[in-house]
């Protein structure tokens, strides 16, 4: 089986096709299938291994059910690795020798590839006395430090850094503090953070009531719930953080509160888990299940998304099986509810192909019957595996009663009473940045379509790169059955033209037919006014959703994402000699790991209609940087004196990352001291010479400006945030935290 494009292969390569230390490797795909799916038969009785093996095989082709990276890339290996995307730690006990060793199961759970959800309600505001010491408690923000340094230090399977969610609760009287955590921009860089919101908060919001900000039973403070409300909102409308969880919207609804509760969620949100809970996730492809795209006839095939829904939850299921798990804890909680989560990807595509755009009311009834089907089936098919395997160890029939059962048809309910269920929990909707991408550019999860077409630089082999251009799935169809017809606007919207409500309507439509949760951002415009802001979370709340995550361009995390055309090249050669006395200027740069400022000079040759840099300097106290940049300045000053276009030097200087981190400069992420040298650079180059006039950005492949931050991978102004996690349209870097 091919990939869709260069790129989907280039992501194959990477993160999902194993190699082995001797040198064999997965031949291509159609190897890397081969290899899940008899991994995964292996949880099933010998005589019946073939069967599945073969089911399991024909689920994966041609993506139309694709399982999460950590499945793809470990099942079949022998690496020492957890197939469970992400975990939920266990309740911190609050003292000194508890939470560390907590920090200490954080950390073995992420090196293992697991990503991390905490709720850090539990530890002692700032201020609180510490009997026996003598001194007052540090608070729970200054705990979250040293998860956050953790989190720099260790590197988790498959060579990527962990993720984490952080919780607050709402009544903790350090919420402040929490709320405006991430307007330091030093701080809690690898955490999503999220506030725990409950009803009753809702409703003293509502009347303009007092909140009581509560500790251990006691009242330490009492403020205005408008006042937080403000201050929350405010805080994530400058800095997109933090996200809103309404915490006993998740514990009313959920299938297992008859044994446990939820105060705490997966990085990227769409799992909200008990203590040492683990989620396995694995999503429907629907874009591949569409027959006749763009057809009369356009439909999706309702026989098939059953069918391969019964398949999925059947691997899901036997993953719990054959997977290793970082603590005893989180395998203990894992089999004694045999929780998995299953959700969809290319819903946007899917939707386009059958005629209809996303947002509107069609969209909502197409979304709510093709989740229907795959709710209903899921739960057929987990309860004929428990009458085949037995029910998961902690099923109680009252789960008849759960609010998310009992909208099921006769038949399915009649079919659980006499089986009971294999899995506690069935369905969530999780993010699927970079297997969207290995399937061909599908739109992800129930986002939106975010860009029809950019550009991706791909590295090969031997460390050079070249550009790659990227279309949507659904686009390339498109291009494929229409040829140069434009695509109708109406129909091809995206994330950034439509409204915030729009978001809202289809994520809430999902939410009703979802056991857990859903991954998804709503994005807004730059301009929305603050009170139509923080009425999102308002609307969210009314219309059930059980988060909210919003992004709005903003100083902190990004702006817009232009296109500057080349300059043309000058074809002359440079080789005047240096004039006695050379115009320039110096610039001033702080770096954290410096002591002293780094001052970089740039002098300028040539009359003011030719005025072009000829030399570079950079200088500073600490001697730690002398060769470097003794060396660097030369190599520099030899090409700008040569001549042509040189805005290529700050480009690759951009573009150098620093593995012991960047630094926020002026409101953006600098990969490293030699990236913010590669900014000076530009910014004398663009004062040089004016830049000419962009050319209008295509109405379907920009439809307009798209919300970007720096890539701390690459440097490029490409980062993006889609369900909850930050993905670069320049490099492919990926993260939920």
């Amino acid at each position: 089986m091919g990939f869709e494009n260069a790129f989907a292969e280039e992501i194959w390569n990477a993160k999902y096709r194993f190699v082995a230390a001797g040198g064999d490797a997965d031949s291509g795909f159609d190897a890397t299938i081969a290899r899940v799916a008899e991994a995964i038969a292996q949880a099933e009785a010998p005589e019946h291994r073939g069967y599945w093996r073969d089911r399991f095989a024909e689920g994966l082709a041609d993506f139309r059910f694709i399982p999460a990276g950590r499945v793809l890339a470990g099942a079949g290996t022998d690496r020492r690795v957890t197939l469970f995307n992400c975990f939920v730690m266990g309740t911190i006990p609050d003292s000194l020798e508890g939470i560390f060793a907590h920090l200490r199961e954080a950390a073995l759970t992420m090196q293992q590839g697991g990503g991390v959800g905490m709720d850090f309600s539990t530890i002692r505001p700032s201020g609180s006395p510490v009997t026996g010491v003598g001194a007052d408690a540090s608070g729970p923000l200054s705990f979250m430090d040293c998860w956050d340094a953790m989190c720099r230090t260790v590197q988790s399977a498959g060579q990527r850094r962990g993720a984490m969610m952080g919780c607050l609760h709402i009544s903790h009287p350090d919420i402040e503090a929490f709320i405006d955590a991430k307007r330091d921009p030093a701080r809690c860089r690898n955490f999503n953070l999220s506030v725990l919101v409950t009803d009753s908060f809702m409703k003293a919001l509502a009347a303009g009531d007092e909140w009581p900000l509560v500790f251990d039973g006691k009242v330490r403070r009492v403020v205005m719930a408008r006042d937080l409300w403000q201050r929350l909102m405010r805080a994530t409308y400058d800095t997109a953080e933090p996200g809103v969880i309404f915490v006993d919207r998740v514990n009313q609804q959920n299938n297992l509160a008859y044994c446990e509760q939820i105060s705490a969620s997966n990085p990227c949100g769409e799992q909200m888990l008990p203590p040492y809970g683990a989620c396995l996730l694995g999503s429907i492809n629907l874009a591949r299940l569409v027959e006749e795209p763009f057809g009369p006839n356009a439909a999706l095939d309702e026989a098939a998304l059953g069918e391969l829904t019964r398949t999925a939850v059947r691997l899901l299921d036997n993953v719990i099986d054959i997977s290793r798990y970082p603590l005893p804890q989180q395998e203990a909680e894992a089999k004694a509810k045999r929780r998995i989560g299953l959700g969809v990807t290319g819903l946007a595509d899917a939707l386009l192909f059958c005629g209809t755009a996303y947002g509107t009311g069609p969209a909502v009834a197409l979304t709510r019957r093709w989740l229907g089907v795959i709710k209903r089936e899921a739960y057929r098919a987990s309860a004929e595996i428990a009458a085949e395997k037995g029910p998961f160890p902690l099923y109680d029939p009252c789960m008849l009663d759960r609010p998310n059962l009992v909208g099921l048809d006769d038949d399915t309910r009649a079919l659980i009473a006499k089986h009971g269920l294999r899995n506690g929990c069935l369905t969530s909707i999780a993010p699927t940045g970079t297997t969207s991408l290995l399937a061909g550019n599908v739109s992800s999860g129930v986002e939106p379509v975010f860009a029809y077409s950019y550009t991706r630089k791909i590295r090969q082999g031997d460390g050079s790169t070249r550009e790659e251009a990227v279309e949507d799935y659904a686009m390339q169809a498109w291009r494929r059955l229409k040829g140069d017809t434009p695509p109708p606007e109406e129909l091809f919207v995206s994330a950034q033209t439509l409204s915030p409500s729009d978001h809202l309507t289809m994520q809430a439509a999902a939410q009703a037919l979802i056991d857990s949760s859903i991954s998804k951002t709503v994005n807004c415009p730059e301009e929305i006014s603050f009170d139509a802001f923080a009425d999102i979370y308002v609307e969210g709340y009314h219309l059930g959703c059980k988060g909210l995550t919003t992004y709005r361009p903003n100083a902190v995390t990004g702006s817009v994402l232009s296109t500057v055309p080349t300059k043309p090249a000058r074809t002359e050669i440079m080789l005047e000699p240096r004039a006695e006395a050379l115009e320039g200027a110096t610039y001033k740069l702080k770096w954290p790991d410096s002591a002293h400022a780094v001052y970089v000079t740039i002098n300028d040759a040539g009359d003011e209609r030719d005025r072009r840099p000829f030399e570079i300097f950079v200088n500073s106290k600490n001697m730690e940087h002398y060769a470097w940049t003794l060396g660097l300045t030369r190599m520099i000053s030899a090409v700008f004196r040569r001549g042509g276009d040189v805005s290529f030097v700050a480009e690759e200087l951009k573009a150098v990352f620093d593995p012991r981190g960047g630094a926020w400069m002026q409101g953006r992420y600098v990969p490293s001291l030699l990236a913010a040298i590669g900014g000076v650079i530009e910014r004398h180059l663009a004062g040089l010479e004016p830049p000419p006039p962009s050319p209008a950005p295509d109405p379907i492949k920009q439809p307009q400006a798209i919300a970007h931050g720096a890539c701390p991978q690459c440097g490029a102004a490409a980062l993006i945030k889609v369900e909850g996690c930050n993905n670069c349209l320049e490099c492919g870097y990926s993260k939920c935290g």
